[in-house]
């Protein structure tokens, strides 16, 4: 998938014991290492994410394609690469796969049609994820989430270890189909999509330097073609083969910090290392073959695989850290993130289109990746503490809130009761 996005909150209902049978759960009983890890997941996503927010799309397969790639620009690159790009979206997706298997457990909704309020969920993030994408931005994950999410909860009763089978089975096909067409391809080959001609980069410059209605010309189709061609031929495999990798983490402990110290730790030096192997080993060979369209093809296999093991290391961290200090600052404001996750989500498509496109600063196509990556913490510094003071009040984020009335279709309570009113 060319989009390293975001997904809408992704454990709706997770509960450390107990919790009210017929709605959701109440965020006091939510599992504080799965919200720290998906706000996590959710502002690591960003670090990818504002270079299509920003710069032409071609940047996000072939980085050469637009804007200085050396020195400082390059280092902020090799930073986003290796330790961001699809890491932080596999975690996301894993999270998504959890909350598959949370939603439907029969003993959390009071014996209620589990298949029919997931479906009626789904639905609704279909929805949210066509609004966001056509009319806002066009790498948007809801959409395949939702669309995957239809058919992913038939498995969610498999043992864990079927789920992670089939799970790497599914994330294997797009890897086979494209090492099989690099090895096949003329060494020569180019594509545009790759190496876009410069009338091409302009028009779309041009476009999401302008007005809502200008931005469309590039926005309308680009979606359409990652929703069609681009979702069936990959998208499909990487976020269902990921969701049922996450059914199975769940159901092995991992995503809800119930395994040992020592297994975590193992997780994050095996994870680490053949993560960062791998990946590093990627760029070494994009780099000697000199960005060449075929061996871009090869140098993709590098990261999509790297990124599942790396993900895990961060897991492994993530969980450590949560346990360590499950009422520090870091853990309670990840956890903040991670409980406004579709808000926040969206949050940053506001956010960044108003500093980027033509109906906010205009900025498209303006800043190198060395300012991007202050343009990235600037977000970070709005969205945490916005999303703590906001728990503060109230019980979920307001598309949270949203979410949830229209699965229940029924209102659901979002401010905060306190004991003294």
């Amino acid at each position: 998938m060319s989009t390293d996005t975001s997904t809408a909150e992704s454990t709706e209902g997770a509960t450390s014991a107990g919790g009210d049978a017929s709605g959701p759960t109440p965020p006091s009983e939510r599992i504080v290492g799965l919200d720290a890890l998906r706000g996590f997941a959710l502002l690591g996503i960003l670090m990818v994410n504002i270079w299509v927010f920003a710069m032409p799309e071609a940047v996000l397969g072939n980085p050469t394609a637009y804007g200085d790639f050396s020195g400082a620009n390059w280092w902020a690159w090799f930073v986003s690469d290796v330790f961001f790009r699809q890491k932080f979206l596999a975690l996301f997706t894993f999270l998504f796969g959890a909350s598959v298997v949370l939603f439907t457990r029969p003993d959390e909704r009071g014996g209620r049609p589990t298949l029919e309020l997931h479906y009626w969920r789904t639905g609704w993030l279909l929805v949210f994820g066509l609004a966001h994408a056509y009319l806002l931005w066009y790498g948007d994950i809801l959409v395949a989430y939702a669309v995957c999410g239809f058919f992913v909860v038939l498995l969610r009763d498999l043992p864990a270890k079927t789920l992670a089978t089939v799970g790497l089975v599914v994330l294997a096909i797009p890897s086979i189909t494209e090492v099989l067409a690099g090895l096949t391809m003329d060494p020569g080959a180019t594509s545009t999509a790759w190496r876009p001609v410069e009338s091409a980069l302009q028009a779309e410059i041009d476009a999401y330097r302008g007005g809502w209605l200008e931005q469309m010309d590039h926005r309308l189709p680009t979606a359409i073609r990652r929703q069609t061609i681009g979702f069936l031929g990959y998208s499909v495999y990487r976020v269902s083969g990921s969701m049922l990798l996450g059914m199975a983490l769940f159901k092995w402990g991992f995503l809800t910090n119930d395994r040992s110290v020592r297994t975590y730790r193992r997780l994050i030096v095996g994870g680490g290392i053949a993560g960062l192997a791998v990946i590093l080993a990627g760029i070494a060979f994009i780099e000697s073959a000199d960005w060449t369209y075929r061996a871009g093809i090869l140098w993709r296999q590098f990261n999509y695989w790297g990124s599942f093991a790396l993900a895990g290391a961060y897991i492994g961290l993530v969980m450590l850290w949560s346990r360590w200090r499950p009422a520090g600052t870091v853990t309670r404001s990840l956890a903040a993130v991670g409980r406004t996750a579709f808000s926040n989500y969206i949050l940053q498509t506001v956010l960044a289109t108003s500093i980027f496109y033509g109906h906010g600063l205009g900025l498209f196509g303006r800043l190198s990746r060395v300012e991007l990556l202050g343009v990235v913490l600037c977000i970070w510094a709005i969205q945490v503490p916005l999303s703590v003071l906001w728990l503060r009040y109230f019980r979920f984020g307001p598309l949270e809130w949203l979410w949830r009335t229209l699965t229940y279709r029924e209102v659901q309570p979002l401010r905060v009761t306190r004991t003294s009113e």
